[in-house]
């Protein structure tokens, strides 16, 4: 079952005011972007955090699981929980590498 726009758009609420919130549809799922970062991989309505040694703390009574077969684990977030959803973003977003940017191929 793909992501539904209706959650993604949830998602982009939570994180209002915290900086530019994007997403992007790739392969019937999403990514959510916050200044530019992959914060959250959304997929089948369940929105997964990458792993960072930031998050250990914050996110240690965290379920985990694998948002796409052959994935590294990642946390899943409840995103009815706003503030944690917040502060997860706030804790992890500054950390976050910027994605690379791809170079287009010479014929």
């Amino acid at each position: 079952m793909a992501c539904t726009e209706d959650f993604v758009s949830y998602i982009c609420s939570q994180l209002e005011g915290l900086g530019v919130i994007e997403s992007k549809k790739m392969f019937g799922e999403y990514c959510v972007y916050v200044d530019g970062k992959v914060f959250i991989m959304a997929c089948d309505n369940i929105a997964y955090v990458k792993k960072n040694p930031v998050l250990e703390e914050l996110l240690a009574d965290a379920e985990c699981g694998f948002p796409y077969p052959g994935a590294k684990e990642h946390y899943i977030v409840d995103v009815d929980h706003r503030e944690l959803l917040r502060n997860v973003a706030k804790a992890v977003v500054p950390v976050l590498p910027y994605p690379k940017s791809r170079s287009k191929k010479k014929a």
